[in-house]
């Protein structure tokens, strides 16, 4: 049986999610941005809490962690290089370590940048990667503790990905990506028609995410730092692919 999702909406744009193995009956939650919502979902779902997986330690991706822990007694894994900075924490892991939810069976990605410690779950049999906040939908985060050069590895890291493989992200700011994403690439056709269609599913009620790499290597240009015809476009021909990267990090927090 393929893993169960469930998506949500936490805080004023946080985005919930648990991962559900249907063969053993575990759960996990990645990250905890409150639990009032987590507990709704699991509820809805029929599920019981097993695990939470942490990415980073930002308080909106961590404020829910004591008392789902408190109440499911619940496993909590978090980055090996924050766990400090995290609560509850029971196991903590880094590069190339594996994490199982029932049957299923993760990677560990470090992707640090946004937070030096930060880290992505991929779960490669399922096609799905959790990327907290250093990949969003037509966007990155900002880099607040480590370098652009730490965060442009970061970002090929998750582009190096399948195609195929589903990202979901920590936060809906897909819109506001796309108007910004479209003053650093105007002639991107699949960028306008994900403009579209971004759109309407906002206007439905509905999510912007999952989206695939595959989506994400065509349309976001935090992803295109190394193509010469985007450096050239904003003034930054012969430029590396990491100082190009920082100049369009540069101009998004302007925006």
């Amino acid at each position: 049986m393929p893993a169960e999702i469930r998506l949500f909406k936490c805080l004023s744009d946080n985005y919930g999610v648990l991962i559900h193995d249907s063969a053993s009956g575990a759960t996990a939650a990645i990250d905890a941005p409150e639990a009032a919502p987590v507990e709704a979902a699991l509820r809805a779902a029929g599920w019981t809490l097993t695990d939470i997986l942490v990415t980073h330690h930002h308080a909106d991706h961590t404020g829910g962690i004591r008392a789902l822990k408190d109440k499911h007694k619940c496993r909590v894994v978090a980055p090996a290089a924050e766990a400090a900075r995290i609560p509850a924490v029971d196991q903590t892991v880094g590069e190339g370590d594996k994490v199982s939810v029932g049957r299923l069976a993760a990677h560990v990605l470090e992707t640090p940048g946004h937070t030096l410690g930060h880290i992505a779950y991929w779960f490669h049999r399922e096609e799905i990667v959790f990327v907290g906040d250093t990949l969003f939908s037509i966007g990155c985060g900002r880099v607040i503790e480590g370098t652009p050069e730490m965060m442009w590895d970061s970002l090929c890291k998750l582009r190096d990905l399948p195609e195929a493989t589903k990202i979901y992200c920590g936060h809906e700011y897909t819109l506001a990506n796309i108007k910004f994403a479209q003053t650093v690439e105007p002639d991107n056709k699949a960028l306008a028609a994900r403009a579209v269609q971004a759109k309407q599913q906002i206007e439905a009620g509905g999510f912007t995410i999952p989206v695939t790499i595959g989506e994400e290597k065509n349309e976001n240009p935090f992803l295109h730092a190394d193509i010469p015809e985007v450096a050239a476009g904003i003034g930054m021909a012969g430029k590396s692919a990491a100082q190009v990267f920082a100049e369009i990090r540069a101009r998004k927090n302007r925006f």
